[in-house]
């Protein structure tokens, strides 16, 4: 390990984007704010991990140092084939 108890602090940002494509099916499961399935709510669940992940990327990536988050934004976009851009949630 590398002693960093004489680094500064300093502000640090991280964004990451992801594009899945949904089939017709799934976009007729759509319900005004998640698509439900046999196995719950699909964008909460994205939502729940993304943040998870956020939290855990340092057990993750090997040789990242935990550091602490003092925010962290997960917003999920849904485009129908109107392309009208409808933003779901966002933490």
């Amino acid at each position: 390990m590398v002693d960093i108890g004489s680094k500064s602090v300093s502000r640090r940002i991280a964004i990451a984007e992801s594009r899945v494509k949904l089939t017709e099916k799934l976009i007729k499961l759509f319900e005004g704010k998640d698509i439900s399935t046999k196995k719950g709510p699909v964008f909460t669940t994205a939502i729940i991990a993304g943040v998870m992940g956020a939290k855990r990327t340092h057990e993750l990536i090997p040789m990242c140092h935990p550091i602490a988050l003092e925010n962290c934004s997960i917003t999920i976009n849904l485009n129908d084939s109107s392309s009208a851009n409808k933003t779901l949630k966002s933490l």
